[in-house]
């Protein structure tokens, strides 16, 4: 199995939509061209802030393969694959076209709400069939089950392609106890932005970001220069240039937060699919002053 380098700055990319809610290529194809020259490490596709519940089965390959297209290998690409349902899982590794893709981020079952033998079972069952590394993604705050230290550990030591986790728990010291007793080859990937800093240094490998499909190449300075040591001048940048913004941006959920960014950026259409729907007026507007602050609107 080939290793996939997922150091530094990972795009949650968003999927974008027409007035009609259809899916956007052509704005789709804008996004992914300015990751590819803002130095975005790698793309990770169909995860959370692509709405993925709401594409249709189609819907959900139509993107994968155009964003495969459009990458044309020049950085890896992650596609997200969860669910709560193990047997469909481990029937979609089976048959899905994973061509062009490099690993695979599999968020934790939600809404049953497994113990955590239940997680470990389920991710044992993904990793006996899957051709490519896989990420674990531990989400508490949307799954309702937090993934502990020690399950993640589990998993690192006895599935040789579980590669990583995607970290977005909040929980620093649950986080510092994996990064301090992971096996070699397994590594901490942040879920959250606002902690990224925090998350390098402790050994963190970087971010799985949402914040970068609006501003890739701040994320790329920030997290590249975490990553060589500059950890008090990239937390200095962060608080006070983003901080605000990645309030505003997560305040009323995501990806309403950042398809608002990137409207006022004039990159999409502000439209999400039901139950999501845009940032009230309120918010949108104090997301527009902040955002004058860093570009002309």
């Amino acid at each position: 199995m080939s290793k996939v380098d997922l150091k530094g700055l990972g795009v949650a990319l968003i999927t974008p939509f027409k007035d009609d809610n259809s899916i956007d290529y052509e704005a789709l194809s804008r996004l992914v061209q300015f990751h590819l020259a803002s130095g975005t490490d790698y793309i990770v596709a169909l995860g959370t802030t692509a709405e993925t519940p709401t594409l249709s089965k189609k819907e959900k390959n139509e993107v994968v393969r155009f964003i495969v297209a459009q990458v044309d290998s020049r950085i890896p690409i992650v596609m997200g694959l969860g669910g709560n349902n193990t047997a469909d899982l481990v029937d979609d590794l089976k048959n899905s076209d994973l061509s062009g893709i490099s690993a695979i981020l599999s968020v934790t079952p939600y809404y049953n709400k497994p113990t955590q033998e239940g997680l470990y079972q389920h991710y044992c069952a993904l990793s006996q069939v899957s051709p490519l590394p896989i990420i674990l993604y531990n989400v508490p705050g949307r799954t309702g089950v937090n993934m502990r230290a020690e399950t993640t550990l589990r998993l690192a030591r006895e599935c040789a392609n579980i590669v990583a986790v995607k970290e977005a728990s909040g929980d620093l010291s649950q986080i510092k106890a994996i990064i301090d007793k992971a096996p070699e080859g397994f590594y901490l990937i942040s879920g959250d932005d606002a902690i990224t800093t925090d998350v390098i240094a402790l050994g963190g490998i970087g971010v799985i970001s949402v914040f970068a499909n609006a501003f890739p190449g701040e994320m790329v300075w920030l997290v590249r220069n975490a990553l060589e040591g500059n950890i008090a001048g990239a937390r200095r940048k962060m608080n006070a240039d983003f901080e605000e913004l990645f309030h505003l941006m997560f305040v009323e959920g995501n990806p309403a937060g950042v398809k608002c960014l990137l409207s006022l950026r004039g990159m999409i259409h502000n439209r999400l699919r039901l139950p999501l729907v845009p940032v009230s007026a309120k918010i949108g507007q104090l997301i527009k002053e902040e955002l004058a602050k860093f570009v002309a609107l």
